[in-house]
């Protein structure tokens, strides 16, 4: 990575800028700088600006008032082209990645390297895995995307901004899919980007992280900017010593404990087993059972088969071998709308790409799965009848935000809430989620959690799957955990700690 030279008097400096749309203010005079090798943690819960802020910093909205300069000069981006120009990236939390296309082609996308008219493919391939040896990511970049986890894909989406070589750059929830090793990693990268002049703009919900890198904190609240802390500009982590309770109280605007609590007890009525589960190159020999009111959690690293597991029981994907079992039934389920009609619903960790309908406003979201048990009650399905739903699921599950408009439109934390609300109009026998709070902040986690602890006590059988360790050992009566697609172990919650759960974890022997 290029040396961008002395720091002195370079920032990214934001002045009064605001946002409103249709007379709706959604930010409201916000001042902060980001000076050239510092890293500036900008914390919220979700809807408190942050992404609008950030969108206007690169250029993809403009801002309604306030002004913007780079190192001394005014700064105008009119999109996010011209924002990558001037040295400003941002890395989004979505991904946005081409399967078709090789990794190294959806790294130079837009701008692959020529040669003899022709895309020079070894300058390509050659300069796409020096980015990646840089990050510590072990991808060939002459494979194709598709088929790789959400972890590996939001690495190329970091190795794509890198490549540019930026002045300054925005990290968008890096982390939300990653292992914990390969955050370490990110933050590593991060902090050698500062040692060659980089600003940082770092978005996470994850505060140890924040705490971690970064050299300033700012916090947004309901589209102001409501505290800042000041760190060792030349220290990463130089805000470390801010309490996590003092930065989640300026986020939520009130005292906040959180703590997990043991769940409520759970019978002994098997709902589901599962025996010697198994789908070739991604799982094999799984054996479990749950029992209602049990929340089940699998713990593993990234590419450890976990969501492989829970695809294949809600239907998503075919197993090679074993049987699955419903009230001691055997369950034939060789597509989801077989396990939905047996009660198994499953919340997938892509809410935007295969749990919601974007285009679909936030009622029809929610009372899309169930339009066809609705007809059979009443000969017409009415604009009342699915508002009714909707403003019940509203309340239930405390969405914030109108039903009635796109669902797009909603905070990730409500985007959320309106997923769990979809597969919990009708009571399921059996819910499964996978990475239930990825991406959103510590308010709506909180939420989640009693929607999820508040089903089990119904009856409901749970399973979550989690990459945050503490929240899986938080919900669960129980863990599975599981290791290169193998089940190393199910642990009762007594002697479900961090080491023990992650001794199993780690990849022993070979691949299935």
């Amino acid at each position: 990575m290029a040396d961008l030279g002395s720091t002195a008097g370079r920032a990214l400096v934001c002045s009064d800028v605001t946002k409103d749309y249709a007379g709706i203010v959604v930010l409201r005079g916000v001042s902060f700088d980001v000076p050239a090798g510092g890293v500036v943690g900008l914390i919220g819960e979700n809807g408190a600006g942050k992404s609008t802020l950030c969108n206007i910093i690169a250029g993809t909205v403009p801002p309604s008032s306030g002004t913007m300069t780079l190192d001394g000069e005014t700064y105008v981006p009119s999109n996010p082209h011209d924002a990558l120009t001037q040295g400003v990236a941002l890395i989004h939390q979505e991904i946005r990645m081409v399967p078709s296309l090789t990794v190294a082609e959806n790294i130079f996308l837009g701008r692959l390297p020529m040669k003899g008219g022709r895309v020079d493919r070894r300058r390509m391939n050659d300069e796409a895995g020096d980015v990646l040896r840089g990050l510590g990511i072990g991808l060939d970049p002459r494979r194709q995307v598709v088929g790789l986890s959400m972890a590996s894909q939001q690495s190329i989406e970091i190795a794509k901004a890198i490549s540019r070589r930026p002045r300054y750059v925005i990290f968008d929830e890096p982390s939300a899919s990653l292992t914990q090793h390969e955050t370490d990693r990110v933050l590593e990268q991060i902090g050698r980007m500062r040692s060659t002049g980089v600003g940082v703009i770092y978005i996470s919900h994850r505060l140890d992280e924040v705490q971690a890198v970064c050299t300033k904190i700012v916090c947004l609240r309901d589209g102001n900017l409501v505290r800042s802390w000041d760190g060792d500009p030349a220290v990463a982590g130089g805000v470390a010593r801010v309490p996590s309770g003092e930065l989640v109280s300026a986020m939520v605007g009130r005292d906040f404990t959180f703590e997990h609590h043991a769940p409520a007890a759970h019978t002994e009525d098997v709902v589901l087993q599962v025996q010697g589960l198994g789908r070739k190159g991604a799982f094999a020999d799984v054996n479990f059972t749950v029992s209602r009111g049990e929340i089940l959690g699998i713990a593993g690293l990234v590419g450890a088969g976990r969501t492989e597991v829970v695809r294949t029981i809600a239907g998503a994907d075919r197993a090679d071998t074993g049987t699955i079992t419903l009230h001691g039934a055997p369950l034939t389920v060789r597509r989801p709308a077989d396990a939905i009609r047996a009660g198994i619903v499953m919340v997938p960790e892509d809410r935007k790409g295969q749990g919601l309908n974007l285009g679909l406003t936030s009622a029809e979201n929610v009372v899309g799965p169930w339009e066809a048990d609705m007809a059979r009650t009443a000969p017409l399905i009415t604009r009342r009848m699915v508002g009714r739903t909707a403003a019940k699921a509203r309340q239930d599950f405390d969405i914030r935000g109108r039903m009635d408009g796109p669902v797009v439109r909603l905070s990730g934390g409500n985007q959320q809430k309106v997923l769990l609300a979809k597969w919990l109009v009708k009571e399921p026998q059996v819910l499964i989620l996978d990475e239930p709070t990825r991406g959103v902040d510590v308010g709506a986690k909180m939420a989640i959690y009693e929607i999820i602890r508040s089903a089990a006590a119904r009856g409901v059988a749970v399973i979550v799957v989690s990459s945050e360790l503490e929240e899986v050992l938080g919900l669960s009566h129980r863990v599975l955990v599981m290791s290169n697609g193998r089940q190393r172990g199910i642990l009762p919650r007594a002697q479900a700690d961090a080491r023990t759960v992650m001794e199993l974890a780690v990849p022993v022997g070979s691949r299935v």
